[in-house]
C-alpha cells in the first residue's frame, strides 16, 4: 500500500491528511490539525511563517508515526501571499493579504499600466491585495533591494523542507502577473512596473517532483488551495462550484480564459487549473460569520449559532462584498453601519450574514451565466461551508439551483489525486 500526505493550510487552520487507494477509491485519514491566524505587529497584519513551518513538520512526524513510509507529500495554501528570499533566507515580515498597506498605491500601479490592460493580459479580477500590488508596495518601501526570489506561501514551506525553490503555476496565476495565454509570467508587465526581472522565473506544473524530505518525495500539487479543491470535486458534469471557507470561491471550468469586457466589468477572474481554466470570482465567505462569533458568542457551539439564525426573523441583507467587511476592527460595528435598522439579538446578525451570503451567491451565479451565455441547474459546494445545512438551504432557495453539498475535504482530495497520478 502506498501512502501520500496532503498538507492543506487555510487562513484559519491547517490539516495533514494521509491518503491511499482501495479498489480505485481514495481513502483518507486526518492525522494532524492546527490553528492559523494573522498576527498584528507594528500596525501590520503578518503571518508567522516560522510557526507554520513548525506545524508542517510536526504533522509530517505524526503521519510517519501512524503510517510508516510516506510516498510523497504536497502543500497547498491560500493564494496571493508570498515570502521574499534574500541570500536563501526569508526576509520577514511576511505580510498578510488582509493588511492594508496596498490600499493607497493601487492608483499608482494603474497609472503605469491601466487595469484594462492588466486584465486583457492576465484575466485576473481586481483585488487590492493581489500579489502585483503587494510586490509594488515592497519595491516602493525598498524591501526588494538584494532580494533574489519570492516564493508563494506553499512553495516557501516546501523549500524549507527540501531546499528547492519552485514556482507553481496555479498559485502564480493569483499574482495578477501571469499571462493568461502562455501561462508564464508576463515580462512586459514586470518591466512596465519596474519590478526586478530576475524574480520572475519559469513556472512549474502540478505533479512535478522537486525534492525530498526524510525520504519522502516533495511534489507540487495545484498549490493554490482552490485549484486543488476543484480537482477534488466529484462532478457528474461541469457545473458551477463554491469552495466555501474563509472566502467563497465561486466558478466553473472553461477550456480557456474568458477575457471579455463583461468579465472585466463584473470582476471575474481566470485562474490556473489542472488542464483547464478556472473562471471564478473571489467573494466573501465564512470570515464574516467567524468574526461575528468571535465578538458576540465566542464560546457558543456552531449548531447553536445556526439555531439562533434559524429562529430569527430579521429580514435585512447587506452587500457582504463591500470593503468595510474585509478587515474591520469590529465586524458587528461594520454590520451596524450598513443596516437601516438595528439588529436586536446575536441571531439577527447571523441570519443577516447567512442570507447576505446566499444572495451574493445568487447575484454572482447570475453574472456567471450571463457572461458565459450558459444556464446551469446544479451548484456544487465543498469546503467547511458545505457542512452548514442552514446556509445550503438558503442558497438553494435563493439561487433556484440544485445544491449538491459535499462535506468532504475536497482540497486535500485534489492534492492527493495529483500526487497519485503517475
Amino acid at each position: 500500500m502506498k501512502y501520500y500526505l496532503a498538507i492543506d493550510i487555510g487562513a484559519s487552520s491547517g490539516r495533514h491528511i494521509v491518503g491511499w487507494k482501495e479498489q480505485g477509491l481514495i481513502k483518507t485519514e486526518e492525522v494532524y490539525r492546527f490553528p492559523n491566524c494573522v498576527d498584528r505587529k507594528n500596525g501590520h497584519l503578518i503571518w508567522d511563517v516560522d510557526n507554520l513551518f513548525i506545524h508542517v513538520t510536526e504533522g509530517i512526524d505524526k503521519a510517519i508515526d501512524r503510517y510508516g513510509q510516506i510516498e510523497s507529500l504536497a502543500i497547498d495554501t491560500w493564494g496571493v501571499d508570498y515570502v521574499l528570499i534574500k541570500d536563501d533566507t526569508a526576509l520577514l515580515p511576511c505580510f498578510s493579504y488582509r493588511d492594508l498597506r496596498t490600499q493607497d498605491l493601487v492608483s499608482r500601479v494603474h497609472n503605469k499600466i491601466p487595469f484594462e490592460q492588466l486584465y486583457e493580459r492576465t484575466g485576473i479580477q481586481f483585488q487590492p491585495f493581489n500579489t502585483i500590488y503587494q510586490l509594488y508596495a515592497d519595491m516602493e518601501e525598498g524591501r526588494l533591494s538584494g532580494v533574489t526570489d519570492f516564493l508563494m506561501m506553499p512553495e516557501y514551506l516546501t523549500y524549507r523542507l527540501c531546499g528547492t525553490k519552485a514556482h507553481e503555476y496555479t498559485n502564480a496565476t493569483t499574482t495578477g502577473i501571469v499571462n493568461a495565454r502562455n501561462g508564464q509570467y508576463d515580462m512586459d508587465i514586470v518591466r512596465m512596473l519596474g519590478l526586478p526581472e530576475h524574480l520572475f522565473n519559469k513556472l512549474n506544473m502540478p505533479g512535478d517532483v522537486i525534492g525530498e524530505y526524510r525520504g519522502i518525495q516533495c511534489r507540487l500539487c495545484a498549490s493554490h488551495d482552490t485549484a486543488s479543491a476543484v480537482e477534488g470535486i466529484p462532478m457528474e458534469e461541469n457545473a458551477p462550484y463554491i469552495s466555501s471557507g474563509t472566502w467563497s470561491l465561486l466558478g466553473v471550468k472553461t477550456g480557456k480564459a474568458v477575457i471579455t469586457t463583461a468579465s472585466m466589468k463584473s470582476n471575474w477572474s481566470n485562474e490556473g487549473g489542472v488542464g483547464y481554466n478556472r473562471y471564478q470570482k473571489n467573494i466573501m465567505g465564512m470570515w464574516i460569520v467567524n468574526r461575528l462569533r468571535d465578538e458576540l458568542n465566542p464560546m457558543m457551539p456552531w449548531d447553536e449559532i445556526i439555531d439562533n439564525a434559524n429562529v430569527s426573523r430579521f429580514d435585512e441583507t447587506v452587500d457582504i462584498n463591500d470593503d468595510i467587511f474585509l478587515s474591520p476592527e469590529s465586524m458587528k460595528a461594520a454590520f451596524d453601519s450598513m443596516l437601516s435598522k438595528g439588529a436586536d439579538f446575536a441571531g439577527d446578525y447571523y441570519r443577516c450574514a447567512y442570507r447576505s451570503l446566499a444572495l451574493s451567491y445568487k447575484n454572482n451565479i447570475d453574472e456567471l451565466e450571463h457572461n458565459l451565455n450558459e444556464t446551469y441547474d446544479k451548484l456544487y459546494i465543498v469546503g467547511g461551508g458545505a457542512k452548514n445545512s442552514f446556509l445550503n438551504t438558503l442558497t438553494e432557495n435563493i439561487t433556484g439551483k440544485d445544491v449538491i453539498a459535499l462535506p468532504i475535504e475536497a482540497t486535500a482530495l485534489g492534492n492527493l489525486r495529483i500526487q497519485m497520478e503517475e
